[in-house]
């Protein structure tokens, strides 16, 4: 049975950029686009939980005019936009960024890693966007950079882990055929147990993360920088890294694209995201009345 939602007590919406809020092209739906802002106009705040980089997620957060504390790298960092204020980050090891990038050279995947904003690597502009490495420019790679618009950088990935300044990567991410997913899987927590975390972000993404890091533990805090309380949050979202927000948020949304256990545990099942479902639901809710 679905909850019900009183409109007038929900205070934030926390979305999912790719899946849900974005249509299958990655372009923010001009229904969608003027929805949000109608709603922030009424005083509603949106919050971006994203498994992307900051970079690749300014143009949405800037097109609706957003800002504030929001979820990036799945939770690997809270960061304040538009000003690029880094308000928590949690990085990961790199011992597991050495081993990965040995299981992706005997695989012979694509890896590729971030390192956080401002980090310097020899023969590599430091930036205050994070920085994006790889071994190799495959088609993944470029695929990539028209999916998010961030360039990658061709370094010796061992090579570039190894620069004083670096002390972990918010997090890796392996691009490759999920009948993939699961052998990285295993070799990965094989290895490091309990001291990671590996999530299918999307049809061929699986991003390794810090244990402990989720959008979850990204958006409650994000909850308390902003001064909200989990019953004025509605969180959307289609994959799997998505379900950790959840349970901290009060309410929770999945468009009917989304994995079947993403539904199962949403509240609500709107329209999918090729449709501008989130847009019909959010209108349905808080716009016609």
């Amino acid at each position: 049975m679905q909850k019900e939602i009183d409109p007038s007590t929900i205070k934030a919406l926390a979305l999912d950029l790719d899946g849900t809020t974005l249509l299958p092209d990655t372009r923010l739906g001009e229904r969608t686009a003027q929805c949000l802002k109608r709603l922030m106009a009424g005083g509603m705040q949106v919050i971006l939980c994203t498994g992307r980089a900051i970079e690749s997620s300014r143009r949405y957060y800037s097109a609706i005019g957003a800002g504030g504390p929001m979820v990036f790298f799945n939770g690997a960092e809270v960061v304040e936009v538009p000003d690029i204020k880094v308000i928590s980050s949690d990085l990961l090891g790199l011992d597991v960024i050495d081993y990965g990038i040995d299981v992706a050279r005997s695989m012979d995947v694509h890896l590729q890693i971030f390192l956080p904003p401002g980090t310097a690597v020899q023969g590599v502009a430091k930036t205050s966007w994070e920085t994006l490495f790889v071994d190799k420019y495959r088609a993944e790679a470029e695929m990539y950079k028209e999916h998010t618009g961030i360039q990658p950088v061709v370094i010796d990935l061992k090579a570039a882990i190894t620069a004083p300044e670096i002390k972990g990567c918010p997090k890796m991410m392996f691009i490759v055929d999920p009948a993939l997913h699961d052998e990285i899987r295993q070799k990965m927590t094989g290895r490091f147990g309990s001291r990671i975390y590996v999530a299918r972000t999307f049809p061929t993404f699986l991003e390794v993360m810090n244990a402990g890091v989720s959008k979850g533990a990204g958006l409650k805090t994000v909850m308390e920088c902003r001064g909200l309380k989990p019953e004025e949050v509605i969180a959307f979202g289609d994959e799997e890294n998505d379900i950790p927000m959840f349970g901290v948020a009060g309410f929770s949304a999945a468009p009917s694209n989304a994995r079947e256990k993403v539904r199962q545990a949403a509240d609500f099942v709107f329209g999918s995201n090729a449709e501008e479902g989130l847009a019909a639901f959010l209108e349905e809710r808080f716009l016609e009345r």
